[in-house]
């Protein structure tokens, strides 16, 4: 499985140029390291955590700002297994964090606080896929 752990520019730039005044839901899939990957010069590099911990530290660091700037997480799951395709693609974390507009997460993500908590994020994480949508009013059929 590639490793996706920061977003490209074009693909940053992508989510810049949807609309920004609107509520958005950002659907996360994360697969953990086995051993959390710090910078050589980071506090915890030696300290064994494992990617799971590491995340753990992203979340209880990141959940005020993500609540400062009016977000929640509306759904989480523990991931059973694929039905229809990739079968090596087995997610640790799976959730939805909703934001009030696309304004909202981008203020999260330049929060200098996030800055420096996003390094938990980065040594946990193996590969993950971040996808933004737009909420629908729920209907009886699939179409």
């Amino acid at each position: 499985m590639t490793g996706y752990i920061d977003p490209e520019r074009a693909q940053f730039d992508a989510f810049k140029a949807l609309n920004r005044d609107q509520p958005i839901q950002m659907l996360n899939l994360v697969a953990f390291n086995d051993r959390a990957a710090y910078p050589s010069d980071h506090a915890l590099a030696d300290t064994g955590l494992t990617g799971a911990q590491a995340y753990a530290n992203y979340g209880a660091e990141t959940a005020p700002i993500l609540a400062r700037v009016g977000g929640s997480i509306v759904w989480r799951a523990r991931f059973e297994t694929t039905l229809i395709g990739p079968t090596d693609e087995v997610w640790d974390a799976m959730f939805i964090a909703r934001y009030p507009t696309a304004h909202a997460f981008l203020a999260m993500v330049s929060d200098p606080a996030y800055q420096k908590a996003v390094v938990h994020r980065q040594a946990a994480v193996r590969t993950s896929r971040l996808i933004r949508s737009e909420g629908l009013t729920p209907l009886e059929s699939f179409a």
